[in-house]
């Protein structure tokens, strides 16, 4: 098998990218980019001062690893926790969550989501700009 003509190796610069008020999303394997079946990972990028709303992804477990800044991490409606990096966070199936930056520098976050799936819904969301692989917001 040979995706994207690199075998299994993606970078950011082959996938598109999902871009929202809050940041920008780029997942890197999925069952479309990569062929795994079972789950699919990305890079979060939150905005300085952003975050998304609550919500929940149904069916889906999702794991979420803070790789750089500062923030808050809600999980099934219980207060908000203070997250920095190397912070790995569980949300089971169903669970209400959401993430805010809130430090001065963008904060990045490794996702991971179980069954894969989860990542076409966000195309639904009505500010959801998508971007082609290769190309820089403006």
């Amino acid at each position: 098998m040979d995706r994207l003509g690199r075998g299994w190796i993606v970078y950011g610069d082959d996938v598109e990218s999902m871009i929202f008020d809050w940041g920008t999303i780029k997942f890197l394997s999925t069952p479309e980019v990569t062929g795994a079946e079972r789950f699919s990972f990305g890079m979060v990028i939150l905005a300085p001062g952003k975050g998304h709303d609550s919500h929940n992804h149904p069916g889906v477990e999702e794991i979420i690893y803070v790789v750089s800044g500062e923030g808050e991490q809600m999980v099934d409606h219980q207060p908000p926790v203070k997250v920095r990096p190397g912070a790995s966070i569980f949300i089971p199936a169903d669970v209400d969550h959401s993430t805010v930056n809130t430090g001065w520098e963008p904060m990045r976050l490794l996702v991971i989501y179980s069954p894969a799936g989860a990542e076409r819904d966000l195309r639904e969301i009505p500010d959801c700009q998508v971007l082609p692989p290769g190309e820089v917001p403006h």
